[in-house]
């Protein structure tokens, strides 16, 4: 791409999009939806670098799978999208149950028990932080406010720095009098 191609269509994206939200799912995890939950629910309110650091020193197995998807999502997000991480922020993690393999063990007396086998579907939604938007907005009204110095501009200025002036004088002098 272009370099102002690509500066051109930064411009646009910061003019016309409030909240970008990126998107990554990982489906079919062979792990129960209530352990990869307890790992999510940790992790859901924190900065992304601080989600990433966390799940690193975690010692469980469903670390590994929220890690995974969450790195897909930033990436989705620097690739397609052009953000850079400090835009961004976790919106959401959502683990839901996957089909449940069902088996059976053969037990005595010619019985069998069922073993269910839990799988889950893992989505992590990130969205564009506000402030980052907002600055870039006040940046570019303050720029279509300044107007160049005319001769009328200034002479306004002039003559109430004057008058400033003659009211400062007048209070010393009434000051000095008491």
């Amino acid at each position: 791409m272009a370099k102002w191609l690509k500066e051109f269509w930064l411009k646009l994206k910061a003019k016309w999009i409030k909240k970008m939200i990126v998107k990554a799912t990982q489906k079919y995890t062979r792990q129960t939806a209530r352990k990869v939950r307890l790992v999510a629910d940790v992790v859901k309110e924190m900065s992304i670098e601080n989600a990433l650091k966390q799940l690193a020193v975690m010692e469980r197995r469903a670390s590994l799978v929220v890690l995974k998807t969450l790195r897909q999502a930033i990436a989705n997000a620097m690739n397609n999208h052009q953000l850079n991480l400090e835009q961004l922020k976790i919106k959401n993690i959502v683990v839901n149950e996957a089909p449940t393999y069902k088996r059976w063990r053969a037990v005595s007396r010619g019985r069998a028990h069922t073993i269910l086998k839990r799988s889950c579907h893992v989505s992590v939604e990130l969205e564009t932080k506000e402030s980052e938007v907002k600055a870039e907005k006040s940046v570019e009204k303050k720029d279509d406010k300044k107007k160049p110095a005319t001769k009328a501009n200034t002479k306004k200025t002039a003559k109430t720095s004057i008058k400033k002036s003659k009211k400062t004088d007048k209070k010393i002098t009434k000051k000095e009098n008491k």
